[in-house]
């Protein structure tokens, strides 16, 4: 039960809670484990489950004419599913599958309700998580909408290095193992497309990759490649 308090407290939606608060709500979750390639849930399933990653990777994706779109990679500390918390009834909006084998913690929305109704910080905390994945996701729209494929490969580059970078020497490692046709997925075009970004900047010096781990090298020289 300590290990979970530790990893919520560094958790954006629980970290105004007291410790008093995060003793009552940890007995609430539920620990499972999943093997790598297990579908969480799919588009339109009933929401009813909030999850949190303690070890492993997942990505959050749709289908769009038997093309995988990838939305969200989520790794430990991170959760998702928190929309399935605020109404009931409400179908998930994605599906979710996992990249690695994974621990994770789950709550049922009837619970989390019941200790919500008492907790008005968890309440606004919600709201502005809920808010600022809004915000990327309308970042996301526009990039696919106004950049070029070379400029959306970059940013998603720089991005995820801010979100998963580890300080190695010579750089920053994204700490995830990506593939060329993940990268695409998630930056709406074909492997082909990011495999000649890859190459050129790994050219030039700005990255490198090895066994799918991505090390930014010069991250201001990376940040210059967006136009």
């Amino acid at each position: 039960m300590n290990r979970l308090i530790s990893l919520l407290q560094n958790v954006p939606l629980f970290q105004d809670l007291s410790a008093a608060e995060l003793e009552e709500i940890s007995p609430l979750f539920a620990e499972r484990t999943f093997k790598k390639n297990t579908v969480l849930f799919v588009e339109g399933d009933p929401g009813e489950e909030f999850f949190l990653v303690q070890t492993g990777a997942v990505k959050v994706y749709r289908i769009d004419n038997a093309k995988e779109i990838i939305l969200s990679l989520f790794r430990e500390g991170d959760f998702f599913g928190e929309m399935a918390l605020i109404q009931q009834g409400m179908r998930r909006s994605a599906s979710v599958e996992t990249l690695e084998d994974c621990s994770m913690y789950t709550l049922t929305r009837s619970d989390f309700q019941q200790f919500m109704e008492r907790s008005p910080k968890l309440c606004l905390r919600l709201l502005e998580v809920t808010m600022e994945r809004l915000r990327k996701a309308n970042e996301q729209i526009y990039d696919l909408t106004f950049l070029d494929v070379r400029s959306r490969t970059v940013k998603m580059i720089c991005r995820l290095s801010e979100q998963y970078g580890t300080p190695k020497p010579g750089g920053t490692l994204i700490n995830m193992k990506l593939t060329h046709q993940q990268l695409a997925n998630m930056v709406g075009t074909v492997r082909e497309s990011v495999t000649k970004v890859l190459q050129d900047l790994q050219e030039d010096g700005i990255i490198a990759i090895d066994k799918k781990y991505i090390l930014v090298k010069e991250p201001e020289s990376l940040k210059k490649q967006i136009y």
